[in-house]
């Protein structure tokens, strides 16, 4: 197996092992391993001493796979347990398949509580003769670490039988290395250099990444744990945790795209992620530090979002907030423009607006200075959704004149501009009239196409792309969205405070978001045993302390 895929491969079974555990943690935590600890464990990774502060990612999970996998066993339903445990089982074969290792025999018996994984360099030796070689390091802690030698001398006698590599031992700053040298000379592409320190166990893919690693216990300045980036986000990530996640933004783009160090190697966009386990889920903590601006943004929000009232609770996909101008500057500033968050956005955006012949940061941005919320909303009729937006008005502008040049810009794009009774309501309507033939071809008949319908109810102007879906939003007051026990289970996992909810429903939107992101299929593919218990997700910003944006992703696993 090749080391990078073998360091994907491990990665995702990290987040399976999560995500598995922690599917019916509501029941399961008064008879669990975990039942004295809330979510998780309050303590960052030890083994983060042994990783560069430079280094493009690094994943730690601090609980012991055994534990995760109990909880599982745990879930609500006695007839899912059969299939929790073989997820487990095919994790298992799927991580050790080509590596001749069997978990239960050779690794349970001596794994202890944390195992951390990195790719510590983007081109250790430096060497342009033999292309870009990533560096990877594996450290875990061993509770029984006479075990652990056991394993390790077994692994290097059985290599050793093939005669194709020689054994090498080695003293380096009062550690004994241990590590093969290939006798033709090839870059090595295996985990096969290795180190004890106390009841820790390094693996890496050469012993100059075993050196540097010890250097970097050494010599405080050089490691993640000492890096100040990394202090400042963990400080503002308060619960229990049962896995860390670090990621250097640049270098993580080069290590992805099998290219050599960046030419400017500070780091300046860095994301630390926390996980912790939740009622029917998963929750993830995360800090963003680097961007444009520093200082103090305290959130926006202490209660769930008014214009959230006129959403159906069919919706595919969420947003809601308030100030969307302040908010877009924000997203603009606050990220670089190197950032693939940053150019996804953009491109999202174009995609909108250009159909519309609208720049929506000129034009509709500066008018939304109070709540808003938009919404997709899944058609029966044919495969692409309906919108609704709904923003509420606010006393500095004019919504009226302000709604009158979207009348005035349908118009010029030929479609008409009427009212049309609904519900109680007055609503205004953009249509543009076509002919129609009939199947045999002799029949020809007119209809009427709706671009847009708009209203105004109470303290909330309200458009739609059709009269069905405006139909729902002023119908549906006792089952909206911000009234169902789905999006109230994602909230209950948040904090109060916020600066709004991005809410997808995994299940109805799957397909949808797979047609018009492509990289969300390319993701799918990568982890979809997560995905596969995936109900839908709910990220929420919390403003940001110190120079450090926060935000809160809950991935709702459970059976609803």
């Amino acid at each position: 197996m090749k080391l990078r895929s073998f360091f994907i491969i491990l990665a995702v079974s990290i987040f399976i092992l999560l995500s598995g555990a922690s599917s019916s943690l509501y029941w399961i935590l008064g008879q669990s391993p975990l039942k004295l600890l809330p979510g998780g464990v309050l303590r960052e990774p030890i083994t983060a001493v042994f990783i560069p502060k430079q280094a493009p990612v690094m994943i730690s999970l601090l609980v012991n796979p055994d534990r995760l996998e109990s909880l599982a066993q745990y879930i609500t339903f006695p007839q899912n347990r059969g299939r929790s445990h073989r997820e487990f089982l095919s994790l298992e074969k799927q991580l050790l398949s080509k590596t001749g290792l069997d978990y239960q025999t050779q690794i349970r018996p001596w794994l202890g509580e944390e195992i951390t994984l990195a790719v510590t360099s983007l081109d250790f030796d430096r060497n342009p003769d033999n292309g870009v070689q990533p560096g990877y390091l594996l450290a875990v802690t061993t509770k029984d670490r006479e075990l652990a030698k056991v394993f390790l001398q077994s692994s290097y006698s059985k290599d050793a039988i093939s005669g194709t590599s020689d054994l090498i031992f080695e003293s380096y700053k009062g550690v004994n290395l241990i590590y093969q040298r290939h006798r033709d000379n090839l870059v090595n592409t295996r985990l096969s250099a290795t180190a004890i320190l106390d009841n820790l166990v390094l693996f890496a893919n050469d012993p100059k990444i075993l050196r540097d690693a010890i250097n970097n216990v050494q010599v405080r300045t050089l490691n993640l744990k000492n890096s100040s980036n990394y202090q400042e986000a963990l400080k503002t990530i308060t619960k229990p945790r049962i896995g860390i996640v670090y990621a250097n933004f640049p270098a993580l783009s080069a290590w992805l795209g099998r290219l050599p160090i960046p030419e400017i190697p500070e780091i300046t966009q860095t994301l630390t992620v926390a996980f912790s386990v939740k009622s029917k889920g998963l929750v993830a903590q995360t800090a963003l530090i680097g961007g444009a601006e520093q200082g103090e943004e305290p959130p926006a929000l202490s209660k769930p979002v008014g214009a959230l009232a006129y959403v159906p609770v069919n919706s595919i996909l969420t947003a809601a907030g308030t100030n969307l101008n302040q908010l877009w500057s924000q997203i603009e500033t606050g990220l670089a423009n190197e950032s693939p968050l940053q150019q996804l956005l953009n491109r999202i955006l174009v995609s909108i607006q250009e159909p519309l012949g609208l720049d929506f940061s000129e034009k509709v941005f500066p008018s939304i200075q109070g709540e808003f919320s938009l919404a997709l909303i899944p058609r029966l009729d044919r495969s692409e959704p309906d919108g609704i937006f709904v923003a509420k008005k606010v006393p500095d502008v004019n919504f009226s004149e302000w709604v009158e040049n979207f009348d005035k810009l349908a118009q010029e794009q030929g479609y008409s501009v009427g009212n049309l009774p609904l519900l109680n309501n007055t609503v205004t309507v953009w249509t543009k009239l076509n002919t129609a033939t009939g199947n045999k071809g002799n029949l020809t008949s007119l209809e009427a196409r709706v671009s847009g319908v708009h209203a105004d109810v109470n303290d909330y102007v309200i458009f739609a792309t059709s009269v069905e879906a405006m139909s729902q939003a002023l119908s549906t007051p006792d089952i909206t969205l911000i009234r169902s026990k789905k999006l109230q289970q994602a909230v209950e996992a948040l904090s109060s405070e916020n600066d709004g909810y991005f809410y997808v429903d995994w299940s109805q939107g799957k397909k949808l978001l797979e047609r018009k992101l492509p990289i969300v299929k390319v993701v799918e593919l990568s982890i979809k045993p997560l995905l596969n218990n995936l109900q839908s997700f709910t990220i929420s910003s919390q403003g940001k302390e110190n120079g450090v944006r926060r935000a809160t992703i809950f991935l709702n696993l459970g059976v609803r």
